[in-house]
């Protein structure tokens, strides 16, 4: 008999010899539960604009997936604007113990959200219907020890909103795309101001794109 997750490794294959990610034949199977039911609620609502399966795991999964060799195995994390599940998903699964919290403000992405949770059998994983603003009072007080956001706000309003929210020595994940210089550059008494610095800068190109993109890393100060 054949092993099952043998056809799920190999379809993740490319990724892992590009980048260097492991995900086991566990984490497989469920990176391809969100997959297909991202597929299924796609021809329903429009989750994320791509039409096929390989867009979505070259553009949106693999870019979800490069800064996790640079995150902790453990600890809290907030993902804000978290739509169709990039970054917050495919991270929590291949960082089972990461505690996560998710906000989203369309109730249709919500649903979508708590059914790949369940269906993929997640655990201290939430996800809370709302705006970041309105959501004070769910938020953990003692903050986060990561924080991502996909192509949420830019990265100014992004760390505005959300840096204050970050535990000493905790690290904030900004996606910034082909605008990396400048949106670093503007944001730069931001940074400062909440004593964040720069850990990891990952830069990469998606596959048949030229434009080259950014994922950028920032530690707050112990």
């Amino acid at each position: 008999m054949s092993d099952p997750s043998k056809g799920e490794q190999e379809r993740f294959g490319p990724l892992l010899q590009k980048w260097g990610i492991h995900v086991d034949s566990n984490q497989a199977r469920r990176l391809d539960v969100f997959l297909d039911e991202l597929e299924l609620w796609n021809k329903k609502i429009n989750l994320t604009g791509l039409s096929s399966r390989q867009k979505i795991v070259d553009e949106l999964l693999t870019d979800s997936l490069l800064p996790t060799p640079f995150l902790p195995d453990e600890g809290t994390l907030l993902d804000v604007g978290s739509g169709a599940g990039f970054p917050a998903i495919p991270i929590k699964i291949c960082k089972p113990r990461l505690e996560c919290q998710l906000i989203e403000p369309h109730a249709k992405k919500t649903h979508f959200l708590k059914q790949v949770i369940r269906l993929a059998r997640l655990d201290d994983i939430e996800v809370i219907q709302g705006r970041m603003e309105e959501k004070e009072g769910a938020l953990l007080s003692k903050g986060y020890d990561v924080i991502t956001s996909r192509a949420f706000l830019p990265l100014p309003g992004f760390l505005t909103l959300c840096a204050p929210h970050l535990s000493p020595g905790g690290c904030m994940v900004a996606f910034l795309g082909g605008q990396a210089e400048s949106s670093i550059r503007e944001s730069a008494d931001i940074i400062g101001m909440h004593r964040l610095f720069p850990f990891k800068s990952i830069p990469y190109s998606l596959p048949g794109k030229g434009a080259k993109r950014k994922i950028l890393i920032l530690k707050k100060k112990v």
